[in-house]
This record gives structure tokens, sequence and C-alpha cells, in this order.
């Protein structure tokens, strides 16, 4: 009596895909972008896509004996913006 087993040969390759991931994937893409955009920034011709836009979120609350604040600052370029598109196309092809 034979015991089949299952061909695993279409699942060789594939990684467990999960939301850790992808967000790694887009701050990585994000960075490269941004690294991108710096080298090109002398490049008159291409002041469009190293033009950054800065987005900033600041909440904060003083209760008399706690007092938090928090800052976060982000500069988008549409290089980064791009580099964040392909870390996403290259997740799904993973």
């Amino acid at each position: 009596m034979k015991i089949g087993c299952k061909n695993m040969a279409g699942d060789r390759g594939k990684m467990k895909k999960s939301g850790w991931i992808l967000f790694l994937f887009i701050i990585l893409g994000l960075v490269a972008g941004a690294l991108v955009a710096r080298w090109l920034q002398s490049v008159p011709g291409l002041s469009f896509l190293t033009r950054p836009m800065e987005v900033g979120w600041s909440p904060a609350f003083d209760l008399a004996v706690i007092r938090f604040e928090l800052a976060l600052h982000v500069e988008l370029t549409l290089l980064s913006i791009i580099g964040a598109i392909v870390a996403i196309w290259l997740y799904r092809k993973m």
C-alpha cells in the first residue's frame, strides 16, 4: 500500500507575508527614494522630483501632573513616494 504525498514544488520559494514585512518594505522604499532625491538634488531639470513636502503631527496634553508631547515630521518627495510604490510592488511579487 502506497501513501501519496502532496507536491510541494509549487510552494517552494514563497515567503509567508505579514504586515510587518510590508511596513519594513515601505519604510525602506521611502528611505531609498529620499536618498536618490538627495543625490539628484543638484540636477536642475529634476527639481520636481526632489522638492520636499513636509508633513507634521504634534499631539500634546498637559494634566498638571503629567505632560505628554510627541512630534512627528516627515519630508516626502515624489521620488520617495515612487520608492514606496516600488517596494509594495516588490512585496507583492514575493
